[in-house]
């Protein structure tokens, strides 16, 4: 960029000693800002539309219900936020709830993690017999709908007796085929001579791999920490099979519990889901750069 501006600067300096008018200077830029204007503006209007339902989200979450079936709607925030949150905290017990989400995402984000950092390593480093068709059968699980395997999975939860427990959240899909993937892609770009040049010095595979390893992939690890810990905060269906006791609901089936035959309290519904969407939000902002860089770390070569 410096260069690019250096070298702007030394030919508008030329063109101004050799006489060229300003406005031929400047017919490059604006033509450049015509030509890109449409897919500002396309832009523009995307952000909008993806901006407005939280902004209607944190407007009604400061209304009462009955304020958002008037004629016209709300468009500035209200007065109601604490005694929603009163209430809220009154009908599910959001405070508990929140914790017990943050234990199983945590926990959940921290095993499958490593889980998957492991097994990516081991399909992308190591030569053996059938890696391929491992790496096929891991794959294939991807497209296996979730509602297929609702039915054998509870069968085995019942007999292993982990009914209404955290574990039955968390074991059963520790071993996640696309973080498995998606860490493989980010190690094949790793160069295999800086893993044998530890070997020959007398680094264990343990030692190389964290110690090496380990610090190179920090863009792909905090991609997969995003995705694991969203995956695991948004999940409703297992969780809602699973859990019978309220004290152990997470935010998701909690909030569902809100929503009754004759009545919806749709201003609770609203700032629950605003207070759930605050973690996700805090966690992309701390690793927002490592997980665009993970993300495009295969799409450059060279």
């Amino acid at each position: 960029m410096t260069e690019s501006l250096t070298t702007r600067l030394v030919v508008t300096g030329r063109a101004r000693r050799d006489g060229i008018p300003a406005h031929r200077i400047r017919e490059p830029l604006l033509r450049r800002i015509v030509l890109r204007s449409p897919v500002y503006l396309a832009l523009i209007g995307a952000s909008v539309l993806a901006v407005v339902p939280f902004l209607w989200m944190v407007i009604a979450s400061t209304h009462t219900t009955s304020d958002l079936f008037v004629t016209p709607l709300p468009l500035l925030p209200g007065g109601e936020f604490w005694q929603n949150l009163g209430r809220l905290q009154a009908s599910i017990g959001f405070g508990q709830v929140m914790l017990n989400s943050v234990l199983v995402a945590v926990v959940y984000t921290v095993f499958s993690s490593i889980v998957s950092i492991m097994c990516g390593y081991g399909l992308a480093t190591y030569r053996f017999r059938g890696r391929g068709i491992l790496l096929g059968a891991i794959l294939v699980t991807m497209m296996i709908p979730m509602q297929v395997l609702l039915v054998p999975l509870f069968q085995m939860m019942a007999n292993a007796g982990w009914i209404d427990s955290y574990q039955a959240l968390i074991v059963p899909f520790l071993a996640n085929a696309f973080g498995i993937f998606l860490m493989r892609q980010g190690f094949l770009d790793f160069p295999v001579t800086l893993i044998e040049a530890a070997r020959i010095d007398g680094a264990n595979e343990l030692r190389t791999f964290y110690r090496i390893v380990l610090p190179v992939a920090r863009p792909q690890i905090a991609a997969l920490i995003i995705y694991t810990f969203i995956s695991q905060w948004n999940a409703f269906i297992w969780p809602l099979l699973m859990l019978n006791s309220e004290d152990r609901y997470t935010v998701p089936v909690a909030l569902n519990t809100m929503i009754g035959l004759s009545h919806v309290d749709y201003s609770g519904l609203m700032l629950g889901s605003l207070l759930a969407t605050l973690p996700l939000f805090v966690l992309f902002l701390v690793f927002q750069k490592q997980f665009v860089a993970g993300l495009l770390g295969g799409a450059v070569k060279g």
